[in-house]
């Protein structure tokens, strides 16, 4: 007998300071993803602009600011511009696999690396092992971490230079979390090269979208998230091509 649906009860944290606008400050509104219904209770929320965290759902709820927006790519009608196929290529020697969503050590070390390269003061810097396992083991939806590696020698894994937590959703793949080596000239571009290696592969599962977070106009931290276009964002009337895509004609064409 199917386990009946319960609608989620939702919560809000006391405010804290933003991370991406100072001067502002952040505040989340939040629900709990469990039973047997928390997939399509995550994909139902991802639609309206949540993200998971472990067996969390969260969006940005702030008082008189709305500045993060939800984004997604439209991998059908992606096509790569010429510095998008440029690290194609020259990245095209790594050995990707989906893996199950199990910490190693080597991800662990591979993630303080990261994190000393790009965020050495920011709120993840102190985490340890335990709180890695957590976050990638800790899910209740289908997630896998997929794994960038250099061609390996002699039966031997190569060399592990990126990373990333992504859940399979009904429409999509949503990118919860990529780390990489940040601080290696000859794997450079490899952020990039995660979300591109995303999108190909949703659009080879004849999935519409890859998920990418929260864009944040004015922060330069989060620039990088509108390169990949056609991409719509998250507004008051539901999802739509971002402005710059509209006023392409092929893109706007297009668009589903």
């Amino acid at each position: 007998m199917t386990a009946p649906f319960r609608f989620p009860r939702f919560f809000v944290t006391s405010p804290t300071p933003c991370p991406y606008l100072p001067g502002r400050q952040e505040r989340k509104v939040f629900t709990e993803l469990n039973g047997p219904h928390a997939a399509e209770l995550n994909d139902a929320l991802s639609r309206i602009g949540f993200r998971r965290s472990q067996a969390v759902a969260y969006r940005p709820s702030c008082a008189g600011c709305t500045a993060c927006v939800s984004v997604r790519v439209l991998t059908q009608e992606f096509q790569p511009n010429a510095t998008q196929r440029k690290l194609l290529r020259r990245h095209e020697d790594l050995e990707v696999a989906a893996c199950r969503a199990w910490a190693t050590d080597e991800q662990y070390q591979l993630l303080r690396r990261y994190l000393g390269a790009r965020h050495p003061g920011g709120g993840m810097a102190g985490m340890d092992e335990g709180d890695y396992a957590d976050m990638i083991e800790h899910s209740p939806v289908n997630s896998v971490i997929v794994e960038y590696r250099e061609p390996g020698v002699n039966g031997a894994q190569g060399r592990l230079v990126g990373a990333c937590l992504t859940d399979r959703q009904a429409d999509g793949l949503s990118m919860i979390y990529s780390f990489f080596t940040a601080d290696d000239e000859a794997r450079a571009g490899m952020g990039n090269l995660i979300i591109l290696d995303h999108i190909l592969r949703a659009r080879a599962a004849g999935l519409p979208y890859v998920y990418l977070g929260y864009w944040v106009k004015g922060s330069a931290r989060m620039a990088y998230k509108t390169r990949y276009r056609p991409m719509e964002m998250l507004g008051p009337s539901g999802w739509s091509l971002m402005p710059e895509d509209l006023e392409n004609p092929a893109r706007a064409a297009a668009a589903p």
